[in-house]
């Protein structure tokens, strides 16, 4: 009976290991190298951390190893102060190689089954029309990977064209950071500051945005054809492990 205890124990020691060095697959989070709007107050842009941290938490703490790319690559800008679960992983889950993120071409987009775009304004703006990216968000999400965001992450890729030439987000449901709540927000000057207004961006390329009056809960995630998305950060763990149910699906 013992010895039967001792075989499994160190099996499930075994598993954990494994999980813990991502052997279940990798993920690529892709971040903003963009500090502020260009303006002359020089609102800042970057990467919210708290829509980038719980979610590596989430899915490093399931199993999957993460790497993060932006456009540039190299040291990224987040606002938000290290509270709650994103000190616990800046400090235990090695979040910190987020400051020598890849460069596009570096990223085989074979070796991830997901992508995730997190929130902070940054994305908008050296994200959502870049070239190098976003065919890799298209090749990932064509080979069968799984695709989210949270706040004003989904922004990031509706501009993501699909080999057949229709845009990724046609014809899907999805949300992100509304423009009822954006024009309100001095964060970017009632979004005067913005590149895309996210909300419109999504709905001239096809999607079917869904707003507050649409969802039960404005913390909903919504989940249509392997794209995972949410309004606002409360919710960017939720993305995360909805995305993780989806990639286990297959």
């Amino acid at each position: 009976m013992k010895k039967g205890f001792l075989a499994l124990w160190a099996l499930l020691i075994f598993i954990s290991c494994n999980n813990d060095n991502g052997e279940k697959g990798k993920i690529l989070i892709i971040v903003s190298n963009t500090e502020d709007m260009g303006d002359p107050e020089k609102h800042f842009a970057g990467n919210n951390l708290w829509e980038v941290a719980p979610p590596y938490h989430i899915f490093v703490s399931h199993g999957y190893q993460v790497d993060f790319v932006s456009p540039t690559g190299g040291r990224v800008p987040f606002s938000m102060d290290t509270l709650g679960i994103s000190s616990y992983t800046i400090k235990y889950e090695n979040f910190g190689k987020v400051e020598n993120s890849l460069t596009p071409d570096q990223v085989d987009y074979k070796n991830y089954k997901a992508v995730f775009i997190g929130g902070g304004y940054g994305p908008l703006f050296d994200v959502a029309n870049n070239e190098a990216i976003l065919p890799l968000i298209a090749k990932i999400y064509e080979n069968g990977g799984v695709v989210g965001g949270c706040g004003h992450g989904p922004g990031a890729f509706a501009n993501v064209k699909l080999s057949n030439g229709n845009y990724m987000v046609k014809d899907v449901k999805l949300t992100g950071f509304p423009n009822s709540t954006e024009v309100t927000k001095s964060w970017a000057a009632e979004g005067t500051l913005l590149p895309i207004m996210l909300e419109d961006q999504l709905r001239q390329n096809g999607a079917l945005f869904q707003t507050k009056n649409d969802l039960a809960d404005k913390h909903d995630v919504v989940i249509d054809e392997r794209i995972v998305t949410t309004m606002f950060l409360p919710s960017s763990t939720l993305v995360a492990k909805e995305m993780i149910n989806e990639i286990e699906k297959n």
